[in-house]
């Protein structure tokens, strides 16, 4: 009788070991482009970050979260300005906590604050951040010119900063961000301020970044639309958690129909009916309720119940899916 096989696998650092008898395989893993596990920060005493953890592969991602939910503070982290309290995080396979310099190197960083020399024109302040990342000086002034180019910022590139609008003052960020040709993006709020079309021209280059140059990028915001035309994935954020990790499609298709409706009558009856045909709602403003229907559902629902109990709609919206929306609906809120 012959004995019965054994293979046993196991991981080591990013390789996977198989054993088959007196035989052994290594298949090579890469690593994950970010890969945190039970990470928290503090201030002081305050806890900003609280136990995070996830994984970003290949993917554009966006970083969802209301200001002050954590998401700069994650990125400086990812960064290495920042040294965990606790736990472990990598980014390209580097450890958050003990090469912080070569993860400058090889990633891009987009602050939401302007972060310029006063007096220098684009091209000098382009291939300063060049040479600061590694760049000679020849290949820095070169490569300036190219992403300044690459950002639509070519003729204006000897122009002062401080005559800039702040359009351009983003694209400049961006561009800043690109010199050294990075693996990995970090976009802080890279819209902010911006006009509908000089934002929407940032999120074309963005796409492009991600899709078309196959750099790595990493959306943070608080507009759910920037997120939603740029990112494949999105991590949402709040009050220094992660409270959820979806495909963006996915994300998509799991979010119901929502109406914002006000009625004349007796609230407490039409929200209890609301609770006896199991419809999630959530008060609003000016005694507005929110209310979420399932795909198969007709708003005309709330006048056939309104009519019954002798109430009146006054007000009623559809609402498109909204980031407060998901944030309720990832807390437990709705």
């Amino acid at each position: 009788m012959q004995d019965s096989l054994i293979v046993i696998s196991f991981r080591l650092g990013y390789n996977t070991i198989t054993l088959n008898r007196n035989q052994y395989h290594i298949t090579r893993n890469p690593p994950m482009v970010i890969e945190l596990e039970d990470l928290s920060i503090y201030y002081g005493v305050q806890q900003v970050l609280k136990n995070i953890s996830f994984q970003v592969e290949s993917k554009a991602v966006g970083m969802l979260g209301p200001n002050g939910a954590g998401k700069t503070t994650l990125i400086r982290t990812l960064l290495g300005f920042l040294k965990p309290t606790q736990g472990w995080g990598s980014v390209l396979g580097l450890d958050i906590s003990t090469r912080q310099s070569e993860i400058r190197q090889r990633i891009g960083y987009m602050p939401e604050n302007d972060c310029f020399v006063s007096g220098m024109n684009a091209v000098t302040f382009v291939a300063y951040a060049g040479e600061l990342c590694g760049l000679p000086h020849s290949d820095a002034i070169q490569r300036a010119h190219e992403v300044l180019q690459y950002v639509g910022l070519g003729e204006a590139r000897y122009r002062v900063l401080d005559t800039y609008s702040t359009g351009m003052k983003q694209r400049l960020k961006l561009a800043q961000a690109l010199v050294h040709d990075p693996e990995l993006v970090l976009l802080d709020e890279p819209t902010n301020g911006m006009d509908p079309p000089g934002r929407l021209r940032m999120l074309d280059l963005i796409r492009d970044i991600s899709y078309d140059k196959g750099i790595h990028t990493i959306l943070s915001s608080h507009l759910l639309p920037d997120v939603e035309y740029v990112c494949q994935e999105v991590i949402v954020i709040h009050q220094g958690r992660v409270v959820m990790q979806s495909e963006m499609a996915e994300l998509k298709q799991n979010t119901q129909k929502r109406f914002d409706v006000k009625v004349r009558g007796p609230h407490e009856r039409f929200t209890h009916i609301l609770d006896e045909y199991g419809y999630e709602w959530r008060p609003l403003k000016d005694e507005i309720l929110r209310i979420a229907l399932p795909e198969n559902i007709s708003p005309r629902v709330f006048f056939e119940i309104a009519v019954r109990n002798n109430m009146q709609i006054r007000y009623l919206r559809r609402m498109e899916h909204s980031l407060e929306d998901i944030f309720a609906q990832a807390v437990g809120e709705t």
